[in-house]
């Protein structure tokens, strides 16, 4: 199977809500609000200092998709990337299509001149995931990430 990987272009948007909704409801049992999560996307497609969608495509069928977040380190005066939003369609799972994402991200980041990392989190019941991402090198000794949401 190839897998070509693209940034996300506007005429995305259902696609990426699609897949985000699909998501939601999968690993955190969220129906997530579709006109919500269209403004969101939309926001995101608009504005390129809010984040970047990830497309990988399969016989130009979007099989997969990750969205990066920036965050700015003052120890390393650059940018830290975070992936978020890992989705990989039912049918293509265990085929690789996460790794081929995240080693077409890690490329990104080890040419930048003002890129220093990535970095993600990951629900601690989700062992799988973290097999993954323990394959590919990352590291989960280091942080714990601790959230409030509102309501």
């Amino acid at each position: 199977m190839i897998v070509n990987i693209r940034e996300a272009e506007s005429k995305d948007i259902e696609l990426i809500v699609e897949f985000q909704k699909e998501m939601a409801l999968e690993t955190e049992n969220l129906n997530l609000d579709r006109s919500v999560l269209f403004e969101g996307v939309k926001a995101v497609l608009n504005d390129e200092n809010k984040a970047h969608y990830f497309i990988a495509e399969s016989e130009q069928e979007p099989i997969g998709m990750l969205m990066i977040t920036k965050e700015w380190s003052d120890w390393r005066n650059g940018w830290v990337w975070w992936i978020q939003s890992v989705y990989t369609k039912p049918g293509f799972r265990r085929k690789g299509v996460y790794k081929l994402l995240y080693e077409y991200i890690k490329k990104l980041v080890v040419n930048s001149d003002n890129v220093w990392g990535i970095r993600l989190y990951v629900d601690k019941r989700n062992i799988p995931a973290q097999s993954v991402y323990d394959s590919l090198g990352m590291s989960g000794e280091h942080y714990s990430t601790f959230e409030w949401m509102r309501e």
